[in-house]
């Protein structure tokens, strides 16, 4: 499977926005343009700021071009506003689930957590990353990964849960308790732009 394997911070510096919310990612002299001085005097023009949204959300959600471009012919084929729908699409993959309740420090984390067969939902082990969450499913964890995951949500102290997602830290269950609207995505792009490139 074809995959980017390289310094994830290169893709934040790309698209001028961090793509993870963690101190590497988020610091100023980290969002300056790559190379050794940069690009000075650039502008983008329709295209390019089009394609530097559909980038960001790429990066962030850490997926190939051809399955976001699935995604975007679902979110068309879906009803209702496009734009909202593929946030929506977007925010139910597993592994975003997971960032986003708290128990692993970026989504790259929780993709190897679930490959590596540590997540049920369900009662039902799963591995693909990008399985699709519906509301009132709960995700569990071995009992091998429990020590693991009570570390992460140490070094993660004052991690906001959102209110779409139930987290129950005791018994370290994830339950997602409705669907996400384009409000609630901790994270600032323009997906109506993104539509429009794939016009």
């Amino acid at each position: 499977m074809a995959r980017y394997t390289g310094p994830k911070v290169r893709l934040s510096r790309r698209v001028g926005a961090p793509i993870a919310d963690i101190p590497k990612h988020t610091a100023k002299r980290q969002l300056n343009p790559p190379g050794m001085h940069g690009y000075r005097g650039r502008r983008l023009r329709d295209y390019g700021l089009r394609l530097n949204e559909k980038q960001k959300l790429r990066f962030h959600y850490s997926i190939l071009e051809k399955q976001f471009r699935r995604y975007v012919d679902e979110a068309k084929r879906r009803q209702g506003n496009s734009a909202d729908n593929l946030l929506q699409l977007l925010e139910s993959r597993l592994d975003n689930v997971l960032a986003r309740a708290g128990v692993v420090r970026t989504i790259w984390a929780a993709r190897q957590m679930v490959v590596h067969g540590h997540v049920r939902v369900n009662g039902k082990k799963v591995d693909r990353p990008s399985y699709s969450i519906k509301v009132g499913d709960v995700i569990t964890f071995r009992d091998k990964i429990h020590t693991l995951i009570r570390d992460n949500m140490e070094s993660i102290v004052g991690h906001i849960v959102p209110d779409w997602i139930e987290f129950t830290p005791a018994e370290l269950t994830v339950r997602v308790a409705a669907l996400p609207t384009a409000d609630q995505v901790p994270f600032e792009v323009n997906t109506n732009l993104i539509i429009e490139f794939y016009r």
